[in-house]
Parts: structure tokens; sequence; C-alpha cells
């Protein structure tokens, strides 16, 4: 059976408040984009048109969401008071977070003291081991993660010490987007501000008001309640777990996935930015 070449305009596939909600342009804007920038990007790769390749500059590929770590401050446990306390010396739950690309949360767990690292907590998740099954749908489909998580087929870091060319804007893409999860626990800490403050709870029940207040996120998110900005963002209590330094079976693929998506896409800012910024 021949194959089938045709393939759909990527602009048809979303409405337009998702074209905003994933690439932060409405149609006309990418549309300008490629008229502009046609004559400069590379078109070796027959595979892909150059609105795909602008579209991958302005969101990473094949992403089905975005992982952190975030603290949540408790009043010190009668039992086993000392594991409690974090790197910033106050008592606290690590969660575990995972957000999809309309800031929805797609996987939670609270559970662990202090400042478990991020690769023991992801290690011992379900999530883990929903993806080692086989069990998420899709072949090249990831989560993005920083570099205190393992680099893996289905979970890329980023470089940590990148080489010119693919591999630095493979990092800039993922920073951009993997920006997405510190925006999502802003958004949930600001809307249930029992999050930002001290959950006077032994631990057990306060794991349990973190998933209730996932849930309710969930439930605004889907009915498009609006967020008052009544507290400030508190997305930076997560803490920096350093650079992941265990086994790094994921490094080949993600240099696969640099050099697929990111080798070609030509550097456009400055072709972009200057015309309209400099006289």
């Amino acid at each position: 059976m021949a194959a089938n070449n045709h393939q759909p305009n990527v602009l048809d596939i979303y409405n337009g408040r998702q074209l905003l909600e994933r690439y932060r342009l409405d149609r006309e804007g990418i549309e300008f984009l490629e008229a502009e920038l046609n004559q400069f990007i590379a078109t070796r790769n027959r595979s892909m048109t150059v609105t795909e390749k602008i579209l991958i500059t302005l969101r990473f590929p094949n992403v089905i969401g975005v992982i952190d770590g975030t603290h949540v401050q408790i009043k010190a446990p009668l039992q086993d008071e000392p594991a409690y306390v974090n790197r910033m010396g106050y008592h606290s739950i690590n969660t575990q977070i995972v957000f999809d690309g309309r800031d929805n949360i797609i996987d939670i767990v609270a559970r662990w003291p202090r400042a478990t690292p991020d690769s023991r907590m992801l290690r011992e998740s379900g999530l883990h081991a929903l993806f080692l099954g086989g069990l998420v749908p899709g072949d090249h489909s990831y989560l993005l993660g920083d570099s205190g998580y393992p680099c893996k087929k289905w979970l890329l870091t980023p470089y940590v010490n990148p080489q010119p060319g693919a591999q630095t804007r493979y990092n800039s893409a993922h920073k951009t987007t993997r920006s997405r999860v510190e925006g999502g626990i802003g958004q949930l800490k600001r809307r249930w501000g029992i999050l930002n403050g001290e959950i006077r709870l032994k631990p057990e029940k306060a794991c349990r008001v973190i998933i209730a207040c996932a849930v309710l996120h969930n439930i605004c998110k889907r009915r498009n309640i609006p967020l008052l900005d009544i507290l400030p963002n508190a997305a930076g209590q997560g803490m920096n777990q350093g650079v992941y330094a265990g086994p790094q079976e994921g490094l080949r693929y993600r240099e696969f996935v640099a050099q697929s998506f990111f080798l070609n896409v030509v550097e456009m800012q400055y072709r972009l930015v200057s015309p309209y910024l400099y006289v």
C-alpha cells in the first residue's frame, strides 16, 4: 500500500485559543512569522514544513508534561521531626507534581519529607511505573525535568554544558517549555493560600490537603474559574537538588531529540527582531 504523504496543516489541528495556549501566537501571527522567515530557514529536511520548524522553536515537541518538586510547609511533627526539616530550615512535604500545557495537574505525589531527592521521588512513584511499563501512549512522548532528574527516553533533561548549535537550541526550548511547571505551581499556591503558609496538621493529613488542593485546582481550570492574584507567586519554594549523577541511559535519546528537532532550526531572533527594534 502506498504511503499517504499528505499531512494535515498543523494550524488546522488547533483552534484559536489552543494555538495561543500552546505557542503564545495566534494563526495570523504564526503565518506572519512564516512569511518573514521562509527564506532563512533551512529546508534540507523535506519532511518538516517551515511552519512546523517555527512551531518547534515556540514549543518543545511531543511533550506531555513538565515535572518538578515543590515544598509545602507544615508544622513540626511530634514524631521523626528532624526528617522534615529541609535545607531552608523549615519543616515541609516535598511534593512531586506534573503539569500539562494548559496548567492542569496530571500527576501529583505528596508523601515525602524535606529534601528527598527528585530522582528518588520519581523512581518510587506510580508515574515511573507507567512509563517503564509502556502504558503511556506514543512512542516519542516524554516529560521535561530539570537536572535533578535522570535523563531517560521518556524524561528529557537539559544539557549541563551544551555545545553551540543543536544542544544550545534544545536547552533554550527546554527551558521555555519547562517554565510551565513553575507557573503552574505558582497558580496552585496562589489559588489555595493554605499551600503558601504552614499547614498545621500532622504530615499524613497535610498530604491529603495537598492532594485535595490539586483536585480543586483542576476543577477550577476545567471550569475556567479565574485566578485572583491576591497572594505572591510561591513557585520558588522548590529547592535546587543539583545535577542527577546516577545512571544516564537517556543521554543518547536526548541527543537524538536535539539532533532531530533542533539541528536545522536557524537562529532566527536577530533576523526577526532587528527590523523592528533598530532604525
